[in-house]
């Protein structure tokens, strides 16, 4: 008889028996196994047998879009040598910044499930604030750029105050803050309607000033190499002291390495044009203190937690009012912070400033991405990968000498794949009960 059999024979005094009232269910409690750690067991079949399980249930992740980036990239060079070589593929990342900058504050806002129309008016009248301050006025850049960034948060939180404490819908309001804010930069602009900035000041190099030395971007690699790997192996240990499931080593060495691949591919591209672009860096800064912010903090908890459900989310002690402000606070400045590098661009403040595509460009980048319009999905890095798409496609069509109606078309038939595969996957998540 083996030891299992002799345990489930021996007998059991009365009070072990009141204690235990059904013996089967509670041995197979303390015997269960949580799936992650099968899969671990299992190697590279019980891997492939979890991808499959979750395409089943609708976890795309940000599979769809990176599947796109790759189709993108191989049509567009097919068609043109040019397209991956080091000085667009440079062009692209610097170019994406400042939509990329509103889209995360556009992430934010979705993930409460509503919605900023507003952000590119309020990029346009900063950046028509700093460029005022700043040439007009005689401020130094440094802190003109320091005052709009800190106007377009107290837009965004007035925005808020509407909506969170009067009651009136995200929709209307921003609508309404989409117009004004746009009266105001033009107002703001005066007559001639422009205003050049010094293209050697602060806010012109933003966009301009590159990082020549070779060090810097295989030093910048090396570091979002080791800083990955540190923190998900001391978050593994972590885990494992807790007695919770955690990633294999191999698994963390795994990803680690496909990290570095990239890293270092980037690195070498930058290197073979004018070197690190002071524009991307910042923009990978902003992108992991944001990260950070909502997947560490309890504060980013209880932005996930409205986007799930308001009434729980009240009834748990979240105080509904002021997360709602400040996430629209947090957008209103991301939208100064993209105008700011829209304005470095061109190397002035002008009365287009804020219109056109910028809107759709910003909240599309969120939604492709893999922000959810419905709300309680998304991160910060779906930003970067939404606007990499839209501004590839933007430069690809442009090698080509595509027209600009096209351009929209193809954009906007995008962005409706997007919201598709995104309706769909929720559904399919209901369907499998993970939703």
């Amino acid at each position: 008889m083996s030891s299992i059999d002799k345990t489930s024979t021996a007998k059991t005094s009365p009070q072990d028996e009141h204690a235990v009232e059904n013996p089967e269910a509670a041995s197979a409690a303390v015997t269960a196994v949580d799936p992650r750690l099968l899969v671990q067991e299992q190697g590279l079949a019980g891997y492939i047998g979890e991808f499959r399980r979750k395409m089943k249930a609708g976890e795309l992740g940000s599979l769809p879009v990176i599947l796109g980036l790759i189709a993108i990239c191989v049509i567009f060079q097919s068609l043109n040598s040019e397209f991956l070589s080091a000085g667009n593929l440079s062009n692209i990342t610097i170019t994406m910044v400042g939509t990329g900058m509103i889209s995360v504050g556009i992430v934010f806002v979705l993930l409460l499930g509503e919605i900023d129309l507003s952000v590119g008016s309020v990029s346009g009248a900063t950046s028509a604030i700093a460029a005022v301050l700043a040439v007009n006025q005689g401020w130094p850049e440094w802190l003109a750029v320091v005052f709009a960034i800190a106007a377009g948060a107290a837009i965004g939180a007035l925005h808020g105050f509407f909506f969170a404490v009067l009651g009136a819908p995200a929709f209307a309001v921003t609508l309404a803050g989409l117009l004004f804010w746009l009266g105001f930069m033009l107002q703001t602009l005066g007559a001639n309607g422009t205003i050049n900035l010094d293209s050697e000041g602060f806010i012109g190099k933003l966009t301009t000033y590159y990082f020549s030395d070779v060090a810097a971007a295989y030093g910048l690699a090396a570091v979002v190499t080791a800083v990955f790997f540190l923190t998900s192996f001391l978050g593994n240990r972590r885990r494992e002291a807790a007695g919770i499931p955690s990633r294999p080593l191999s698994d963390t060495l795994l990803r680690t390495g496909l990290l570095a691949v990239v890293a270092f591919a980037a690195a070498a591209m930058y290197n073979n044009y004018k070197g690190l672009p002071l524009a991307t860096v910042i923009f990978l800064v902003f992108l992991v203190a944001t990260d950070f912010l909502l997947r560490r903090t309890s504060y980013g908890r209880k932005i996930f937690a409205l986007g799930g459900s308001v009434e729980a989310s009240r009834r748990a002690g979240i105080n509904v009012t002021a997360v709602r402000i400040s996430v629209f606070a947090i957008s209103g400045g991301f939208a100064a912070i993209g105008g700011l590098f829209l304005a470095s661009k061109i190397a002035s403040a002008n009365q287009s400033a804020g219109t056109g595509d910028l809107l759709m460009n910003a909240i599309a980048a969120a939604v492709i991405g893999g922000t959810s319009l419905f709300g309680g999905r998304g991160r910060t890095w779906n930003a970067l990968l939404g606007v990499l798409v839209i501004v590839s496609i933007q430069y690809g069509l442009q090698l080509e000498s595509i027209a600009e109606p096209v351009k929209y078309m193809i954009t906007a038939g995008v962005l409706l794949t997007t919201v598709v595969i995104d309706s769909i996957t929720r559904k399919t998540q209901k369907t499998a009960g993970r939703a």
